[in-house]
């Protein structure tokens, strides 16, 4: 049985919780046999897979096909769809449709939500209907031209204490998680010792109750990655390195060799 609510719940402030980003079924695989206990379909897809310069392109229809693709994959991490600029926070009942969709055809787990003053009311009534949500605070990329760019975010008392607050909001909503994105260690810190749900950092310390990052970054397959991500391998290189092998051993007529296929004898001519 994939990781629920309930055991996030339980190993927050006890075991670290993991999570990593994942959009098609085979490095879904990969992240579940891994024992990674929460799988993120992003809509980082929109830069990490789909050739976008931000995540705002990224439409419901396209979350829909990799969450289902990745729940396919899965068996023991549970899968969180992250909902695409204005799916949600424009209509209520709209949003409400485009989030169960993730769980009713797409076999999600939970929906993530970029969260703000605006979200918290949502947050209550998909909680009520059954659909379980992870909030996300500090830098959401889905307000980049707001914002500005990617900014650190929460580095005044002021907007360190309005995250807070939108912390403790989203928690009274019924919020089963919270993201905390590229935010001062210490605020992170604080934020987590106030609120009793699990917080999973990206940029935001140690002092979290787990962490995240994006798929790309971790196998080393990003140009640029963000100075609080780390690369763990350097699948890129390894990519290279067998596309370059196949083209190689084509033009020199080492592939296919004679293992690779097979005659039938009993055909002596085509007519």
């Amino acid at each position: 049985m994939a990781t629920t609510v309930q055991d996030l719940a339980e190993m927050a402030g006890d075991e670290e919780i993991t999570m990593l980003t994942a959009y098609d079924a085979p490095t879904a695989a990969i992240v579940d046999e891994a024992g990674v206990d929460v799988i993120l379909v992003g809509d980082s897809m929109g830069n990490a897979v789909l050739g976008h310069d931000s995540t705002l392109p990224v439409t419901v229809s396209e979350m829909q096909s990799r969450t289902a693709a990745v729940a396919r994959a899965t068996g023991d991490a549970m899968v969180v769809a992250d909902m695409p600029f204005l799916s949600y926070g424009v209509d209520e009942g709209e949003a409400v449709e485009n989030c169960g969709r993730m769980l009713k055809e797409a076999e999600a787990n939970a929906v993530k939500l970029e969260s703000g003053p605006h979200t918290v009311e949502l947050t209550e009534r998909l909680v009520d209907l059954g659909i379980p949500v992870m909030a996300h605070l500090g830098l959401t990329p889905q307000r980049v031209n707001q914002l500005g760019g990617y900014f650190r975010q929460g580095t005044d008392e002021e907007s360190a204490g309005e995250m807070l607050e939108l912390a403790k909001a989203h928690e009274e909503a019924g919020a089963f998680s919270l993201v905390l994105e590229h935010v001062p260690s210490n605020v992170a810190a604080q934020i987590t010792e106030a609120i009793d749900i699990p917080t999973i950092g990206i940029g935001a310390g140690p002092d979290t109750d787990g962490q995240v990052l994006v798929l790309n970054d971790v196998f080393g397959l990003s140009d640029r990655s963000p100075y609080f991500s780390e690369q763990f391998g350097d699948v890129k290189s390894e990519m290279e390195r067998a596309v370059a092998g196949f083209r190689e051993a084509v033009e020199s007529g080492e592939f296919p060799a004679e293992e690779h296929s097979y005659s039938e004898d009993e055909i002596d001519e085509i007519y």
